[in-house]
């Protein structure tokens, strides 16, 4: 009898952790979901601001300082929820935290390192949010050529 009641008392302890981990699991889920939501708004914020500075005049300006504002507070508040932008360009390429969706050609920047983002990518504690979208260099077909010849 008093060894059921270990077994049961153990397994009841196990549920009991079993359930705390799948509520922070749904927690954790539900949050990312809703992240994932934002970010195209806040992408669309950064486009914004670089288009309209592109278009300097007084009438601009106010509505840039006003989406500047905006901005800020937004990446205040992923700092706070320790939401990091994942570094891209100049970066060596790392499919855990990037997707390639294209290769480019060019002698600014070695193989196999990022030359230009597309959209940010988000961590949160080494966990990917969002993959960075990124274009990466390859050497100029020249090079290449002229090694084979």
């Amino acid at each position: 009898m008093k060894d059921q009641l270990l077994r049961t008392a153990a397994d009841f302890d196990n549920y009991r952790k079993r359930a705390r981990r799948d509520v922070s699991d749904a927690e954790r889920k539900g949050r990312d979901d809703f992240l994932k939501e934002l970010l195209p708004i806040f992408d669309n914020l950064e486009r914004a601001i670089s288009h309209a500075a592109s278009h300097e005049s007084s009438e601009v300006r106010g509505i840039v300082d006003g989406i500047q504002i905006v901005l800020r507070q937004f990446q205040d508040t992923l700092g706070r929820l320790t939401i990091m932008r994942i570094k891209t360009v100049g970066e060596v390429f790392d499919p855990a935290h990037h997707e390639a969706i294209q290769h480019l050609e060019t002698a600014d920047f070695p193989a196999g390192v990022v030359a230009a983002e597309v959209q940010s990518g988000y961590v949160q504690a080494e966990r990917v949010i969002r993959p960075a979208m990124v274009v990466v260099a390859k050497a100029p077909a020249e090079a290449s050529s002229n090694g084979s010849n």
